[in-house]
Parts: structure tokens; sequence; C-alpha cells
């Protein structure tokens, strides 16, 4: 079994698919990303996951089960950027103060994209919005020290630990005694009809209450096979390096549930709603009034995939999180750094953590509509990117590899995209599935230019 054939039977049992269908999918391509780790056999096993419970679905509608191929090369480019500008650019993926800084006694990430995060970083350091002055700053705390402060102040900083001191952590132990992807069933209920031949998700709706990177990387997927999906979005948030990347085939709304009024809103979508994602952390849906009581009493057959950065027991199961701060945290950043023999710690190649987890979700949305449709249960998904940290680690490059060849104007779709931005081309699709295209019908566009309604 190749490693891409070991990494999707651990994925697929995870999600609880029988093991028979994975004879519907065959890998293609070649070429690996450079990494310590086995990060191409992990997008062709993540991606093939979510393609693999597509074409299950397809087989419980009443047809016959497709076949899936999953192609390695475009897998792994999907994992980096799909969208390619036409006579515009892409925003910066990182503000000024953002990255790696070395304090006392090691290195620590400051995660200061979001404002209110920076905010935070400069308070506790005491200094103006200046990268100098934060290196100056930041190399008189011990990591530790700085972490805390910086997490208790309501930022987002991670000191960066190795492999084995991440797993005898207290969290990193915590979380290694999680499921890669933990389901449980939650009621009963028949769901709404979807669906139609070559769209499977058609007529389905989606509530999508996530941000970068891995939530909208699943309801893309989930968009791209005719969900109606709608974001949500508090009235402050903006993420402008992802969203032409992340929000094609979606409506984007945005409501802050400290109103009542939009508070009145929210309650109504979750009502009409089949599924939800939600990426908050641990607490914060049950802070708002909406715990997971709440939302299955508004919702009785509601499919509830919820994913947050460092997993759903331990001591930081609340703490805030994104998929560069998690790789420090892991021992992901520190085993690259030693590998390339850098001084400094070295990030995955693409953010793994973020799409890995984004494509599982998404097929765990799946699976457990499959399930509804079969016996009218509803289920329950809980995903982290600290376990998927896990799992990767649990599967370092086994032989050297060829690297992945240079993109070529064959890698790109044809058809030209109109976004809010301007025109573009995007990658071929990573994954087919016989009788059905991944395509989107919405173009994509900025937070909150849409009604908040699935119609």
């Amino acid at each position: 079994m190749t490693q891409t054939g070991e990494m999707l039977a651990k994925i697929w049992q995870a999600l609880g698919g029988q093991a028979a269908h994975l004879a519907h999918l065959r890998e293609t391509g070649q070429g690996s990303l450079t990494s310590a780790f086995a990060l191409s056999d992990f997008a062709a096993a993540s991606t093939g996951a979510a393609g693999l419970a597509l074409a299950e679905l397809v087989a419980a509608q009443g047809g016959p089960f497709p076949e899936v191929s999953i192609d390695r090369r475009l897998a792994s480019m999907w994992f980096a950027k799909s969208i390619r500008p036409l006579g515009w650019a892409l925003p910066p993926q990182w503000d000024a103060i953002a990255g790696n800084y070395e304090a006392r006694d090691g290195w620590i990430r400051l995660h200061t994209n979001a404002p209110h995060h920076r905010a935070a970083a400069l308070r506790v350091l005491g200094v103006e919005n200046d990268r100098a002055l934060v290196s100056q700053a930041v190399a008189r705390w011990d990591c530790a020290g700085l972490e805390e402060a910086v997490v208790a102040a309501g930022g987002c900083a991670a000191r960066m630990m190795g492999l084995a001191e991440w797993r005898a952590h207290e969290q990193g132990a915590s979380v290694g005694a999680e499921a890669l992807v933990a389901r449980r069933a939650s009621g009963t209920h028949t769901g709404t009809a979807f669906g139609r031949a070559g769209r499977p998700l058609e007529g389905l709706r989606v509530l999508d209450l996530t941000r970068v990177l891995a939530g909208p990387v699943a309801t893309r997927f989930l968009a791209g096979f005719g969900a109606n999906v709608l974001r949500i979005d508090p009235p402050y948030w903006n993420e402008p390096a992802v969203l032409p990347e992340v929000t094609i085939g979606k409506r984007r709304a945005r409501l802050d549930l400290h109103a009542s009024a939009d508070r009145a809103i929210f309650e109504g979508l979750l009502g009409q709603a089949d599924v939800l994602v939600h990426g908050y952390r641990a607490d914060a849906l049950a802070h708002r009034g909406y715990d997971e009581a709440t939302r299955l009493r508004l919702a009785p057959g509601l499919i509830d995939v919820a994913l947050d950065a460092y997993g759903w027991t331990g001591p930081w199961q609340a703490r805030r999180g994104f998929d560069t701060i998690v790789q420090m945290s892991t021992g992901l950043a520190a085993r690259e750094m030693d590998v390339s023999r850098s001084r400094k710690p070295v990030a995955l190649a693409v953010q793994a953590l973020d799409y890995g987890t984004g494509y599982l979700i998404a097929a765990a949305v799946l699976r457990g509509l499959t399930e509804r449709l079969a016996t009218g249960q509803t289920r329950q998904a809980r995903l982290s990117l600290a376990r998927t940290a896990a799992f990767v680690a649990e599967h370092p490059m086994l032989e050297a590899s060829e690297p992945l060849a240079s993109e070529t104007a064959e890698d790109l779709a044809s058809d030209t995209e109109v976004t809010h931005w301007g025109p573009a081309r995007r990658l071929k699709a990573p994954v087919a599935i016989v009788g059905c295209e991944m395509k989107w019908d919405l173009p994509a566009g900025e937070l909150g230019d849409s009604a908040a309604s699935f119609d």
C-alpha cells in the first residue's frame, strides 16, 4: 500500500466509512512537496476522502457508486492557492508584525493579521506598530511568559516546541488521545430532499460560521458540488488575503449575534439549515447562547460539524490558534527547522493543517448526510488543527521523492472567473468524480455583500 493509501485508509476509518469503498478511488499524478512530512500524500488522502464521501452519497441517493480519482500534484497545489489573478494582485498574506521572533530562550510566533490580535500583542510588549521595536521587545521575554501574556490579553501567540515536548505537554497528550474525527449520533430526522444528477448537493442548505482557513475550504468544496452555502460573519471581521480563494460559490452576509434583531435572523437561518459548520473556539457559541442543546432544539435534523485550533479537551481547548501557530506548538516547525538545518523555525511548505482539516470537515459533512439518508440518524463531528497536526507528525516522508513539477498553463481550468476584484483563472479540480463536475455558481467576493438569506 502506498503512503497515500495508508493515510486514506486511516482517515476513512476515522470517518466511519466502509473499507470496501476505498476500492473506488485511485491516485494519479506524481511528485511531492518538499518537507520532513508526507504532505503530498496527505493532500491526496484528505482531498480523496472528501471525494470518496461525495461518491458514497451519490450512491446513497440511488445512483451507481461513481469512481473517484485524485491527482496528487493538483491536490498539493490546491493546498497552497488555487486562484491566479489576471491583471490584479492578491493582498499580502501577512501583516507587517506577524511572524517568528527570537526570545531569550527560544522562538515564538505572533499571529497579528486581525487588528484586535495585533493590538493585544503590542499592548503586552508595550511598543508601537513597528517590527523592529517588536523584535527588540520580544528579545527581553522568555517564550512561555510572553505566550501566556499575549493569550491572556486576547491575542494569538505560540512558542516553538519540539515533537516530543508537545507530546509530553498536557495539551499535546490530551489532543493525542482525541479521535481524528470525533463523531457521534445527535438525533433522528429524515432531512429535506436535495441533489440531482451531476449536482448531488443542489438544494442542500449549509450555514457557514467559519473563518480562515479550514472551514471555508470545506464549504468551498461543498459549494462546488451544488450546496447552497451561506457564510455569516460578524460586522467587524475581514480576511482580505484569502477571500478570493475561498468565497467562491457562497453567499456572504454579516450578523451581530449581540443584537436581538440579528439573533432572530440567525435563529431562523439555523432552523432552515441542513448543515452547520462552525469554527469558533470550543466555548464561543455557548457564550452567545447557542450551545449544542440549543442548536439542536432550533434545528433538530442538523448535521453539526465543528473545528477549533487546539482540540476539544485539555487546558488549551478554548485557546485561539491558526495553522502556523499550531505548527509552532505541535513540533512541526521545529522538525522542519532541524531537517532543513535552519537557525530559525521553518513552516510547512503549505498550510497543510488548514487545507487537510478543511477536506476532512467536508468529508464528515458528506458522511453525515449519507448516514442520515440511510437511517434518519443525524451526526455531529468535531475536528481540530492540533489533532490534524498529530496525524501529519505520524507520517514522515519515508524516502526522497521527485519534487512537484512547475505549474503550466495546462494546470488551469479553461474558464475565466469574474471575481469582485477582477478576472482570474483557477487550477483544475484536484478530484474527479464520474458524473459530477466541481463548479461554482456564484463568484468570489467581499464579506457582507449578500443578504442574510438562503434565497
